[in-house]
């Protein structure tokens, strides 16, 4: 076996935000059919068209196949509306304006609709994660995780990982998805997405993988893990 692999590359943030969309609206249009396709166009012009296509096009030109660009018209304003806002914002302010435009109409149905694309989502993401030790040798033990990451911590994460037999403690006290739906008061929308896409990702990483989120930074001011990965015992 090759041990001498260089890691993948983690994946852009344009192609993570349009992934997610993408997974939203499978399980959105799912749900509610042509009435919830309006709401996510509704969704996306309330985001704003010049900032989605900015990163349609982006997530394209990294070979993402994603179905941003359908909820894009052919003339619309051509001016970006959050001027020096971080891709990690602009994640948070679209899927916010998505779920908004979904949630406020359909209520809990609209958010098990938008919490099952976040799921979805994220096991693609943790398969993905496997594949990334995969290349490497590695198998889908809880060492191999956190360094198979498929997306990089900029900046403006602020945590820390304390590695325990068969755990991984994690602690966040800056993170900025959950900054910006403070900042912008939608809460109870960005929520939705911290409830569901850290185990969500383990899951698709090793399905033995249990994960305890035990305070947010959108209700406690942190984000606290426990991820615990109990080894297979050879009999």
């Amino acid at each position: 076996m090759d041990t001498n692999k260089t890691p993948l590359p983690p994946l852009s943030m344009y192609t993570i935000t349009a992934k997610l969309f993408t997974h939203i609206e499978k399980s959105v249009t799912s749900a509610f059919g042509t009435e919830g396709k309006k709401l996510l166009q509704n969704g996306v012009e309330n985001f704003g068209y010049k900032d989605a296509y900015d990163i349609a096009q982006q997530a394209t030109q990294e070979g993402e196949d994603h179905v941003l660009n359908n909820y894009i018209p052919g003339n619309f304003d051509s001016v970006n509306k959050y001027g020096d806002t971080t891709i990690y914002g602009l994640m948070a302010k679209l899927f916010a304006q998505v779920t908004k435009a979904v949630v406020d109409v359909y209520g809990e149905e609209g958010r098990n609709s938008i919490k099952e694309g976040v799921r979805t989502f994220g096991e693609e993401r943790g398969k993905g994660i496997a594949q990334r030790a995969k290349h490497l040798g590695k198998p889908n033990t809880i060492d191999n995780y956190l360094s198979n990451y498929d997306m990089g911590r900029s900046d403006l994460f602020e945590y820390e990982n304390i590695f325990k037999p068969e755990v991984i403690e994690q602690t966040f006290t800056q993170c900025p998805f959950g900054q910006q739906w403070a900042d912008d008061n939608l809460h109870e929308y960005g929520i939705l997405y911290c409830q569901m896409i850290d185990p969500a990702v383990a899951k698709g990483y090793n399905p033995r993988f249990e994960v305890e989120h035990d305070q947010y930074v959108l209700k406690e001011g942190v984000c606290h893990f426990n991820f615990k990965l109990k080894e297979i015992e050879n009999d």
